[in-house]
């Protein structure tokens, strides 16, 4: 089998997302970095909805292609017989869906579509300055998404109880976006702060903390596994 490909915005949290997963399972793969944005992006002729990540990989001689995060992640959890990031318990795999859900849904819309729109996307695109209005309301609708994550992980290991699951790689692939910003701060949220260390020390994450936003330095502790 050759090494797979995979097409990504390193600040795309769905693309951290599926590198986190990758490097989780140990999968060979190259980076293609790509500006899905631009018109001669290759993932349009890979993707029809021209949004990254795309995995294409090669299995019995013939080429796979795997359209973003879903996608990718249930490929995983479909290579081996036993459970990978989709635990077997019943209630930790109902749980790990619902956190999945919440950030592809409400935490994207609530504060990526704000945050990341004004911190990051603006500047690619040459929109302006941010919006003092829009930072304060992505701000506040962020602390309330943290402090349920902090509620949950006062209880539990992991975000959906015992063990690593999709919904840790996906919450950390969000927050680390946000944290390379410098908006989290960790030592209101203890539990959380924690959790995102454990994440942080694994071999998958080393990676994202090499990525660079050009423009933007990161956060002071933004590379430090202890901090």
């Amino acid at each position: 089998m050759s090494v797979s490909v995979l097409f990504h915005f390193a600040f795309d949290p769905v693309s951290r997302a599926a590198r986190l997963a990758l490097g989780e399972a140990k999968v060979a793969f190259e980076e293609n970095a790509v500006r899905p944005w631009e018109p001669d992006c290759p993932v349009g002729a890979l993707n029809p909805s021209g949004m990254t990540p795309v995995l294409q990989t090669t299995a019995n001689n013939r080429v796979l292609t795997l359209c973003e995060q879903a996608a990718i992640l249930g490929w995983l959890e479909d290579r081996d017989r036993e459970p990978f990031l989709v635990p077997a318990d019943p209630f930790e795999r109902a749980e790990t869906r619902r956190l999945v859900g919440w950030f592809d849904r409400r935490f994207t819309d609530e504060v990526d579509a704000v945050l990341l729109h004004e911190r990051m996307e603006k500047p690619l695109l040459r929109l302006g300055p941010p919006e003092a209005r829009q930072l304060r309301a992505g701000r506040e609708a962020l602390r309330g998404h943290l402090t349920m994550l902090e509620g949950l992980l006062a209880e539990r290991d992991w975000l959906a109880g015992r063990r690593l699951s999709q919904a840790d790689i996906v919450a950390a692939a969000h927050l680390s976006i946000l944290d390379y910003f410098g908006e989290i701060a960790w030592a209101n949220y203890p539990a959380l702060k924690t959790w995102y260390m454990k994440l942080k020390s694994r071999p998958c994450f080393r990676p994202l903390l090499t990525d660079r936003f050009p423009g933007v330095a990161a956060a002071a502790h933004y590379a430090d596994l202890d901090f």
